[in-house]
């Protein structure tokens, strides 16, 4: 399942770029969201936005053989995501600089509540990305996190 929102494209002369892609922390919001909501909620939730560099741009061919993907692992459980690039065919591969808009509705995850335990739980995540070479990116940590209610 995809989940990524949307990306801006810009070009930006003070950026180095380099074959191996490169994420920065941009921000989440909301950084609130409720374990009962369900699917129909999808788009109101919590959005990962992360700039991306890569000097060839090799991201979403659109084919069911590209490899390039988003790694999200959430920090309070530990379970690891991965999700494709959408189809960036027309998307200017040279120097390649975007704003990436993640959904996290499928990242979030709470631990059970115990009576001891406040309901709300705290969710950072550990990011990183390939492209269709394989190169690996950076990884970072959320700085912002996601209160996510558990119900």
């Amino acid at each position: 399942m995809v989940l990524l929102a949307g990306f801006l494209f810009s070009a930006c002369s003070k950026d180095k770029f380099a074959t191996v892609p490169k994420i920065e922390f941009v921000d989440i919001s909301p950084n609130a969201f409720a374990s009962d909501l369900t699917s129909l909620y999808k788009e109101s939730a919590p959005k990962l936005v992360l700039k991306v560099t890569d000097s060839e741009g090799d991201f979403g061919s659109g084919s069911i053989t590209d490899s390039s993907q988003i790694y999200i692992k959430n920090l309070l459980t530990n379970n690891l995501d991965s999700f494709p690039f959408p189809d960036l065919t027309r998307a200017p591969k040279k120097d390649f600089s975007a704003q990436v808009s993640i959904n996290l509705f499928e990242a979030l995850d709470c631990i059970t509540p115990a009576p001891n335990r406040p309901a709300i739980d705290t969710n950072y995540f550990e990011v990183y990305i390939t492209d269709a070479k394989r190169n690996k990116s950076n990884v970072i940590t959320t700085t912002k996190p996601v209160y996510f209610e558990c119900k």
